[in-house]
């Protein structure tokens, strides 16, 4: 019987598992580079930590059982709320700001499609402890460097920046409570998704006979771009009062922001569009999400400002943002871009031996060698030095170390380099000193 891989599960053979490494690799360097620092958590979670941050309707999305012990867990569907829980446990001991980084496997028990399987890996990069705009500047520049590593630029790709707290101020001024403000959101962050008639049916319940004007309105601030123009409709509503000073507090946050971020190198990648309003209740401040600069296809990444879920969680009142780059999307838009090379992995050296005698000393080089922290292959079983030359290029070594019985005899060992073609001979006494010569020079 022939066992097949479950649904929306993935298989990594060594091409694709050094093609996923490769992605890792470059978000952990992107992460270090701006000094955050890697921590991880458990795949298995207690439900109730889910569905305390999300609400029951997530249970639905989750691989969620009893186990043995009567409790309700479920596989992580994201790692916010756990994190949430590892601060909130430390918090008073933690150095703030807090900069936490991980890259993990993720699980959600929904229908597999382009740009979304049940299984997933995810970069996850938040700060704790810092409530100006300069955290959020921060992460959106990490975000944007850590894109522009696989070699994309910004043809490639845009961040689309929203506020939520400037959307919570505009619906206060229309006279809408935190209910209704909760349920207009829902609908703006579907809106792309939606035609107009619908959306106007949706908003009905709430705003009634001026469902339709008031969806007119959203339409136009949606449809903003840039500072400037937010700025100049904003002050143009005309508030008084506490909201118009609570505009113009947030007004001055969002040019900080874009100053800092102008300041990073980020600004081109930088697109206004508070069409992204990011589904989650949780989210509190500014959010974003990094799409295709085309549009095209699902999200790239995706965060915010969530600064109310450490003490919801059980912790002590934290500022905090943070976001998720999934490795799906990323790899799709790479192939997409051409930006997808070839990951086999290739030794640095290729030992070839001939006979049982340079076994022996082949074997002990190699783990000389091995010890420098270079990578070294020979054959398992004898061979003609012919087809031993013909794998060694196959593979895609740089050089070929010969030991046949007359180099032995002499106490040396032959370098050849493929690059060149040139070979030469080198005392096996020195091989400690002549091999990092050879990787760093290659033969002269």
């Amino acid at each position: 019987m022939q066992f097949e891989t479950l649904p929306g599960f993935r298989e990594f053979y060594p091409e694709a598992c050094a093609r996923r490494n490769h992605i890792f690799a470059q978000w952990r360097k992107v992460a270090r580079a701006f000094s955050f620092s890697e921590y991880d958590a458990p795949v298995l979670e207690p439900l109730e930590l889910y569905i305390e941050k999300s609400g029951e309707e997530i249970v639905g999305q989750l691989f969620n059982f009893e186990d043995r012990g009567g409790r309700a867990v479920a596989m992580r569907p994201e790692m916010t709320p756990s994190l949430a829980r590892l601060v909130g446990a430390k918090a008073n001991g933690l150095k703030r700001p807090i900069k936490w980084f991980n890259i993990g496997e993720h699980y959600r028990y929904e229908r597999p499609q382009k740009g979304r399987l049940r299984a997933f890996y995810q970069y996850n990069v938040d700060i704790f402890g810092e409530a100006g705009p300069a955290a959020d500047a921060e992460l959106i520049a990490l975000l944007v460097q850590a894109l522009e590593a696989f070699g994309l630029g910004s043809a490639d790709f845009k961040v689309r920046l929203s506020d939520r707290d400037l959307w919570l101020l505009m619906l206060a001024a229309e006279g809408l409570d935190e209910a209704s403000s909760a349920v207009v959101l829902g609908i703006v962050d579907k809106l792309e998704r939606m035609d107009r008639e619908k959306a106007v049916e949706k908003l009905q319940p709430v705003l009634g006979e001026d469902a339709s004007a008031f969806l007119g309105r959203i339409e136009e601030v949606i449809a903003i771009r840039d500072f400037d123009t937010l700025s100049v409709y904003m002050k143009g509503l005309a508030l008084e009062g506490d909201i118009a000073d609570q505009i113009a507090t947030r007004l001055n946050d969002w040019e900080l922001l874009l100053n800092r971020l102008k300041a990073a190198g980020a600004g081109e990648y930088v697109q206004i569009d508070l069409g992204i309003v990011r589904g989650l209740a949780y989210y509190t401040g500014f959010v974003f999400e990094a799409f295709e600069a085309s549009g095209a296809g699902r999200a790239l990444a995706g965060g915010g400002r969530y600064d109310a879920l450490v003490k919801k969680l059980g912790g002590p009142d934290m500022p905090a943002v943070g976001f998720a780059m999934g490795d799906v999307t990323l790899a799709d838009l790479l192939d997409s871009k051409g930006l997808t090379t070839n990951y086999v992995q290739s030794p640095d050296f290729i030992v070839i031996i001939g006979g049982a005698e340079a076994r022996e000393a082949a074997m002990g080089d190699a783990a000389t060698i091995r010890s420098l922290g270079y990578s070294v292959d020979y054959p398992l079983k004898e061979q003609s030095f012919g087809k031993q030359f013909k794998e060694a290029n196959q593979k895609g070594a740089r050089f070929a170390l010969i030991y046949g019985s007359e180099e032995i005899e002499k106490g040396v060992f032959k370098a050849r380099d493929f690059a060149s073609g040139t070979e030469k001979e080198f005392p096996r006494e020195a091989i400690a000193e002549v091999i990092p010569e050879l990787m760093l020079s290659g033969l002269e």
